[in-house]
């Protein structure tokens, strides 16, 4: 279980170091929530597979 992990930020432009917000377990895997501590932006992720975050352009 890991509490911080590296992801691009949208709204800051760049990659940024990324903080566990919140955590639950579903039937697909674990949904996380990951939160920017600079902008608060946050996305979701369902395991290893699925994530709300925006594609890398």
């Amino acid at each position: 279980m890991s509490l911080e992990r590296e992801h691009d930020c949208p709204d800051c432009g760049e990659r940024r170091q990324f903080y566990r917000a919140a955590s639950t377990t579903l039937h697909l895997g674990e949904k996380v929530k990951w939160r920017c501590p600079d902008c608060g932006y946050a996305f979701v992720t369902i395991g290893d597979e699925i994530t709300s975050a925006p594609d890398p352009a």
